[in-house]
């Protein structure tokens, strides 16, 4: 009677298992991007010479792609020398893209395996039906040692949506909707189960915005159903093994919500949290200095189509900076083909190299004190993308390519009658 995060954890451990309770797992894929640096300080310390299994552990350097300060470059040299001496198989350098975009393309993200990751945002892969979830650099050095890590089996909640989407409503939409009422703290360590034909009818690339951002209600873990459409995505990238691993139709969840998906409209999260989600309208014509398209939020092929619609054949407000950040330099060329990026770049936007940069503030798109953003990444902290004193709201890719064009939060809706 076990759910999905159950039923993959018992798999993993050799063991069945029940909410709250502490299971060693079995690692499938280890993943991490510059922070390897740490990790590779704390396994020294551990004492091992040699990683568990070289085939298993990926890493993709994303962050800071190119190097943007000493510092960064230094760690990159320190990692690309590990990677040499360990004989890792599988690592990205700067010209491959964001991780979690990254694991999907390459067929590391699939159904019915663990997988952790030195990032929060590795729930994103659980929109393949894995068990992924963020880890900090201590525990990942341990899994570089033994393969294994424990893990208090999360509770579990589901989430059904129901219904069509309205014209101008998006994946982002549907995720935020769903955090402005469950609130920050709504799934603490808890494993979320995306149900619901909205869900089944979804792309690959909608369905990991919700994976990706249910951590900002807290989530452990969140899934969608592995499926045709998954099934599908993993043959034409020949993923390695995996096991269509399901819920059990007698498995028992701590809460069950429902949505309607015709109820929900263009949705904004608002600063300087990610659950201050309010309808557009109640923010239309909030004047911004800048817009991003991009992330392993929203910088996918069909998040750059949607907002060069509304872009095409129109400018940027003067005053405003349009950046675009595709999320790996798949989608980069894939949208080049399209000629996606010559409508932005007509625009007046600025194509940014595959990349986490102006997300994390790091570098590329950071923002002054005052300026105000609107930005189709995950979070909005309060100097997320550069000052304490700056203000970001997020929105769906077309709410975002509509407000560029306005120079004021505007509602996409109007460009796609």
């Amino acid at each position: 009677m076990g759910t999905l995060a159950e039923n993959i954890l018992a798999e993993a451990s050799g063991k069945s298992v029940s909410p709250g309770e502490i299971v060693y797992a079995g690692v499938d894929t280890a993943m991490s991007h510059e922070n390897a640096a740490l990790v590779i300080r704390w396994f020294r310390e551990i004492g091992r010479e040699r990683v568990w299994d070289n085939e298993k552990i990926v890493i993709i350097f994303d962050h800071r792609v190119p190097a943007e300060s000493i510092k960064t470059a230094e760690g990159q040299k320190k990692i690309r020398n590990f990677v040499k001496e360990q004989g890792i198989k599988h690592f990205y350098d700067i010209n491959t893209g964001i991780c979690h975009q990254v694991l999907a393309e390459k067929g590391f993200s699939r159904p019915g395996i663990v997988l952790v990751g030195t990032d929060s945002h590795t729930t994103t892969a659980g929109a393949f039906g894995a068990f992924a979830t963020g880890i900090g650099a201590t525990e990942m050095a341990g899994v570089w040692a033994t393969g294994r890590i424990w893990f208090k089996v999360p509770e579990t909640i589901k989430i059904n949506v129901e219904g069509e989407l309205s014209k101008g409503v998006y994946a982002k939409d549907v995720i935020l909707h769903i955090i402005g009422h469950l609130r920050a703290d709504g799934a603490n360590y808890m494993a979320v189960e995306f149900d619901g034909d909205t869900i089944k009818n979804m792309s690959i690339a909608s369905r990991m915005v919700l994976s990706n951002l249910s951590m900002e209600m807290g989530a452990k873990v969140a899934f969608v159903y592995p499926d045709e459409k998954t099934k599908k995505w993993l043959e034409e990238r020949k993923a390695k093994p995996y096991r269509f691993i399901l819920p059990d139709k007698e498995a028992r969840y701590v809460d069950e919500y429902n949505f309607d998906a015709s109820e929900i409209t263009p949705k904004v999260a608002c600063p300087h949290t990610v659950d201050n989600v309010k309808s557009i309208e109640e923010v239309e014509g909030t004047e911004i200095n800048q817009a991003f398209i991009g992330s392993c939020t929203n910088g996918r092929l069909e998040d750059l189509r949607e907002a060069a619609k509304i872009l095409k054949g129109r400018k940027v407000k003067e005053g405003v900076r349009l950046i675009i950040g595709p999320a790996s330099w798949e989608v980069y060329r894939d949208a080049m083909r399209e000629g996606l990026l010559d409508i932005f770049i007509e625009a007046g936007g600025v194509i940014i190299n595959p990349g986490c940069g102006p997300c994390l503030g790091a570098h590329q798109g950071i923002l002054a004190s005052g300026e105000v953003a609107i930005s189709t990444t995950n979070r909005n902290f309060q100097g997320r993308m550069g000052s304490p004193e700056s203000f970001v709201y997020l929105a769906s890719p077309a709410a975002v390519a509509a407000s560029a064009i306005e120079g004021k939060i505007a509602d996409p809706r109007k460009y796609l009658r």
